[in-house]
């Protein structure tokens, strides 16, 4: 007995012929409805593979794949050593300093590892905000074989390929050693993991060491450029120019209309955007490679990027390294960075205790400018509590109160404080 014959028989009342028939054409009124609507839907795109098994009528040199999660579309290309990506032929990039590597990553692993077994990785999603429903629809994978770049993109024809699409992910990132991405950290292996995770498959990605290029790249460049994006990066420092190129925040639409009517000139786009961002990974990090390793650079590097580099391989703990980088910097024919090299030096050898080579530095960096209040501070310091010259700390704490600008009112405190102590110490003797 169901419910509505148990409320009958609570209530007493009787089905009567009439109840019966308008339930029926209620009934019979909802299946057209429905009937109506799904007539309505558009028929679900077939794929069909020809006897080459490429696909006809969808992407342009893609491949169906399939596996035994089901089928999505595959594109390779190889990029020869000898073309060019900016101002520098691929070949350029295939091999690199592993200890610099690790360096940029902070992740002394990466130092054993080899450059050729690295997998250069960047995704293109239907969102920018990430989150459980965001698909990444194209991932852009590359690989070094000898000279030669090799690049795959695997695409969604739709959200029913994702799982298979993971799982050639998977077979491509079996073996490789270590993931290179830009902001990958932060954005593109988070949002596969959890696609893994809710595809019910291992993630492949979660143990390799990550080198994310964007954050020794803001370290070492961010000083001239206006802004961390990929694109800049790529215009300013590795000579990259794209033309009509499609901007990152249409590449969802693009996708979203492409589902809609089919046409595979929405993607042609999309796919070169892809393609050319996995290629500028390698690029750029064998010029950052180049910045914190001079001697393996293909040329020259600015002053402003190699002073962020000595900073760099400092706070890594490489401070031979770093001596060594602020050495040739201490002559730079540009001021700033011939200062500040003096400077962070200086503060090394100071703590170091090699007192007079620190002072050796703050009295160029007086000569050079009278009015450095810093090195005029640090070498009245030596005078007075090394050298135990009295007068010389007196003259130079003197100068400090008479810079341009002026000192801010804690500063004149402290240097009047210092003034006043050095004069007791001259009267007595």
């Amino acid at each position: 007995m169901n419910l509505r014959d148990r409320l009958r028989s609570l209530t007493g009342e009787k089905e009567t012929g009439a109840t019966a028939s308008r339930q029926k054409e209620g009934l019979a009124e909802l299946r057209k409805r429905i009937e109506a609507i799904m007539e309505r839907r558009p028929a679900r795109r077939t794929f069909a593979p020809g006897r080459t098994g490429r696909v006809r009528g969808a992407i342009e040199g893609g491949e169906e794949v399939a596996n035994a999660h089901g089928r999505c579309i595959v594109l390779s290309r190889r990029i020869e050593g000898s073309s060019l990506h900016g101002r520098r032929a691929v070949r350029e990039f295939a091999s690199m300093d592993m200890k610099a590597a690790a360096l940029l990553a902070n992740r002394a692993d990466l130092g054993s590892l080899s450059w050729q077994d690295g997998l250069f990785l960047d995704t293109e999603t239907t969102g920018l905000a990430g989150g459980t429903g965001t698909v990444a629809f194209l991932v852009g994978l590359g690989w070094f074989e000898g000279e030669a770049f090799e690049s795959r993109q695997i695409f969604l024809r739709d959200f029913g390929d994702e799982r298979a699409a993971l799982a050639v992910l998977k077979e491509y990132a079996h073996g490789r050693s270590f993931l290179v991405s830009f902001n990958g950290k932060a954005f593109d292996v988070g949002l596969l993991s959890a696609r893994f995770i809710m595809n019910r498959l291992g993630d492949p990605l979660a143990t390799l060491p990550h080198l994310d290029l964007l954050h020794p790249a803001r370290r070492l460049l961010g000083h001239r450029l206006e802004n961390s994006r990929l694109t800049t990066m790529e215009e300013r420092v590795l000579g990259l120019m794209r033309d009509h190129d499609v901007p990152g925040s249409e590449i969802p639409q693009r996708y979203f209309d492409w589902l809609r009517c089919g046409d595979p000139l929405l993607l042609r786009d999309v796919f070169l955007h892809n393609r050319l961002d996995v290629i500028s990974l390698a690029a750029l990090a064998s010029h950052l490679s180049g910045i914190l390793r001079p001697e393996t650079a293909c040329g020259p590097s600015e002053p402003g990027d190699r002073l962020a580099a000595a900073r760099l391989l400092h706070l890594r703990g490489d401070r031979d390294s770093a001596v060594v980088a602020l050495g040739s910097l201490v002559r730079s024919d540009c001021a700033s960075v011939r200062g500040e090299a003096r400077r962070h030096l200086a503060l090394i050898l100071k703590k170091e205790g090699r007192w007079e080579e620190a002072a050796g530095l703050w009295e160029d960096m007086i000569a050079s400018d009278p009015d450095d209040r810093f090195a005029l501070e640090e070498l009245a310091k030596i005078c007075e509590h090394r050298r135990r010259d009295w007068q010389r700390a007196a003259d130079l704490t003197e100068q400090a109160l008479r810079s341009s600008p002026p000192p801010s009112p804690g500063e004149r405190d402290a240097l009047q404080h210092r003034l006043a102590r050095l004069s007791r110490l001259l009267q007595r003797g």
